[in-house]
């Protein structure tokens, strides 16, 4: 389905505010256009040469001023219903891209920086409002005032009415012209935007790197170059539309006045007829009222342009496949993990994961570690379905995870990530994201056994303490133990702490891991960890390198065993003595 008649399908959805608007459109166009004919009447029936008859051209004025008052009270109610209808479409639209957008599996933000995300669902859905809004209100309310003005030149006069119709196919030739070149400047415009937003989201984000390694004159470099491309398509765009606008219509209009001279010139000089002072004063009032309409429709093309391409850009989301949200509950399960022969890569034949197979039983603590790149946080990607496995099959008390919805198979699953991400709102609402099933109690219980009242306490308003974006006022380790009460506040089965202890300082170490021993009973727990002094105490110890298990046992196990974990162990004792 084309972009056009998707966007007409959306307009559908409330066709009955939008087509409201255009019958008091209609009826506005009718009233307005009837004035000239009044005109006429006075000026051909009652201002005759000697003669003024002042009692009927009062009236008849008098019904001129209640037309032109009618005209004004239609267009007010057409303007809101149309706009009405219009901002409705959007909020649909931007409620549907949203919304998809949460379906979207993870990779497809992997893979699309998350400035030209936000692009697509402000800057494109901005310019469709303008479509709606702007130019599909002008074009209906041009196109009504065209037909009207059409119908009323062939009253007047059917032979210069045919005329005046040669310019509809110069116009409709003219926008197939323009929207060969638009459509291309435009799409580069479209994605020059959705670049500068992303590098702008990217500085901003890494605004202390850019700073500590004087890369500032180095960024703005290369901003610079990506906003003079934009500039050049935006000049280009600028020629084509100042060739469009204005000057066609100007054109035009000099045109079709010239032969209306002749025309009638010549009628009045070669017959016995001749025109009336009532129908040459109408006949140039419905030319200069149909070639305002002309001019703004001419004048929308650019417009009409940028938000069909916006549009396209909008549903390129939207086709993204996708997958429901379901609401499907599932009792809780116990946690007993089994990976079969697991085999996982994000591109294709390059695996990070090779034929993996081990268990962990229900309460057990299973530590993951390996240097970066080995594959611990792609078995938790999995674990989590942030992805599916390439081959092999993971269970969950013996069901296969892809069998059960994403939604529903975390349901009993809580992370915390090495990087806590915290939303804006307060303390209370980050630890229970506004869940109505974690109440206000739950909060507090959640955060004093992860021990965070002792970190929290110098805090004015405690737990309703407000937090702004991504928590940059609060610490590493308050955030740490925020996100830390979130995953416990849910009552997982299945908690798994992706370097959960190693940004965080040492007294704040102690408190989580005084309280993760008592967290950790009755659930299964991940546990990946550089530090390998915080995973003496796990039932099983994974070695991972390059994808493949090494090495595993208990932390005791394991040094006897005088491998790889023994290595690492040694290395990062000789550092603390150091």
């Amino acid at each position: 389905m084309s972009t056009s008649k998707r966007l007409t399908k959306y307009a559908m959805y409330f066709k009955r505010t939008i087509f409201l608007g255009l019958l008091f459109l209609t009826i506005a166009v009718f009233t307005e256009l009837a004035g000239p004919f009044i005109a006429k009447y006075i000026i051909d029936e009652h201002m005759t040469i000697g003669k003024i008859d002042i009692t009927p051209i009062a009236w008849l004025l008098c019904l001129y001023f209640i037309l032109a008052v009618a005209t004004a009270i239609f267009r007010y109610f057409m303007y809101i219903y149309l706009q009405m209808g219009a901002n409705r479409v959007v909020q649909r639209l931007r409620q549907d891209v949203f919304g998809h957008i949460q379906t979207l599996p993870i990779q497809y933000f992997d893979q699309l920086p998350a400035g030209k995300i936000v692009a697509r669902v402000t800057n494109d859905t901005e310019a469709l409002r303008n479509l709606y809004v702007q130019v599909l209100s002008n074009f209906a309310t041009s196109f009504i005032s065209i037909a009207g003005v059409y119908i009323a030149l062939f009253i007047l006069n059917w032979k210069m009415a045919l005329i005046a119709l040669i310019m509809m196919p110069i116009i409709y030739f003219w926008m197939i012209l323009y929207r060969k070149y638009a459509a291309q400047y435009n799409g580069v415009i479209r994605t020059k935007i959705a670049d500068i937003n992303a590098m702008i989201n990217e500085s901003i984000q890494g605004m202390t790197i850019i700073q500590a390694f004087r890369r500032e004159k180095q960024m703005t470099k290369e901003f610079d170059e990506m906003n003079e491309e934009h500039y050049a398509y935006q000049r280009k765009l600028l020629f084509l539309d100042s060739a469009t606008s204005f000057n066609l219509v100007n054109s035009l209009r000099l045109i079709l006045f010239t032969i209306f001279i002749l025309y009638f010139g010549t009628q009045s000089l070669t017959t016995a007829e001749i025109v009336s002072s009532g129908t040459l004063y109408a006949f140039v009032d419905y030319l200069t009222r149909l070639f305002n309409p002309i001019t703004n429709v001419v004048n929308q093309f650019s417009q009409l342009e940028r938000s069909l391409i916006a549009g396209q850009r909008v549903f390129e989301v939207l086709d993204t496949t996708g997958e429901n949200v379901s609401e499907e509950m599932m009792p809780r399960y116990d946690g007993h993990v089994l990976f079969e022969d697991v085999s996982f890569a994000y591109k294709e034949n390059e695996y990070v994961l090779k034929n993996l197979s081990f268990e962990a039983n229900r309460g057990e603590t299973v530590a993951l570690v390996g240097h970066t790149g080995s594959g611990k946080s792609s078995i938790m990607n999995l674990l989590f379905r942030f992805y599916d496995p390439s081959k092999g099959k993971i269970y969950i008390d013996g069901i296969d995870v892809t069998n059960v919805p994403r939604q529903t198979i975390r349901q009993h699953m809580g992370i915390v990530l090495q990087d806590p991400y915290l939303f804006t709102g307060t303390i209370a609402s980050n630890v229970s994201l506004n869940d109505p099933k974690i109440t206000r109690k739950k909060v507090e219980e959640a955060l004093h056994a992860v021990g965070a009242e002792r970190v929290l306490k110098n805090l004015e308003k405690g737990i309703d303490e407000p937090v702004i974006e991504k928590g940059s006022t609060l610490s590493s380790g308050q955030r740490q133990l925020i996100s830390f009460a979130r995953a416990l506040a849910f009552d997982p089965a299945i908690l798994i702490l992706d370097e959960a202890t190693s940004n965080i300082d040492t007294e704040t170490e102690e408190i989580i891991q005084h309280a993760m021993e008592v967290l950790k009973k009755g659930r299964t727990t991940f546990i990946i960890a550089h530090r390998l002094s915080t995973i003496k105490n796990a039932d099983r110890i994974l070695v991972l390198e390059r994808g493949v298990i090494k090495e595993q046992g208990t932390h005791d196990e394991l040094l006897s065993h005088g491998g790889i974990y023994n290595q690492m162990y040694q290395m990062q004792a000789k550092s603390l003595q150091v």
